[in-house]
């Protein structure tokens, strides 16, 4: 039986605006428990933030977090999925591009994130990333 998407994806995705600090952002994810939010310009994906990215594109740098919006940190150039897409195309699109995350859209609109862990999870739960995927964070 072929598995979709929508069956494993993180649904109701968290969303900021451009203007948005690296400083609020980081918070939004430790409150959230997250590690990557859409960037939501009006009612357009303009992009996704990684917390690896808020680390390599605004903290190395040098940049004040609180000065620093998450314009100047997200990915861009977004590649995205559908959530009727078969998981073999997630797991095509994450090695293609060597990317973690997918945001999943329906027509132009968020509906959920796709990770490796969410995959590793339900391919191979008993390996070391589905495992770790699927422990509960130190809080």
């Amino acid at each position: 039986m072929t598995q979709h998407v929508r069956d494993i994806m993180t649904t109701a995705p968290v969303t900021v605006e451009p203007q948005a600090s690296v400083a609020n952002v980081a918070r939004l994810m430790r409150d959230q428990n997250i590690g990557a939010v859409l960037v939501m310009e009006k009612d357009h994906l303009r992009g996704l933030v990684s917390d690896r990215d808020l680390v390599v594109r605004a903290l190395a740098q040098g940049t004040d977090p609180e000065q620093t919006t998450v314009a100047n940190a997200c990915s861009d150039d977004l590649v995205t999925i559908g959530p009727d897409d078969d998981l073999d195309r997630a797991v095509e699109v994450m090695r293609e591009y060597s990317i973690r995350r997918i945001p999943v859209v329906e027509g132009d609109h968020p509906v959920g994130i796709v990770s490796l862990g969410d995959l590793a999870i339900e391919r191979d739960p008993r390996s070391v990333l589905g495992d770790i995927s699927a422990a509960r964070p130190n809080e």
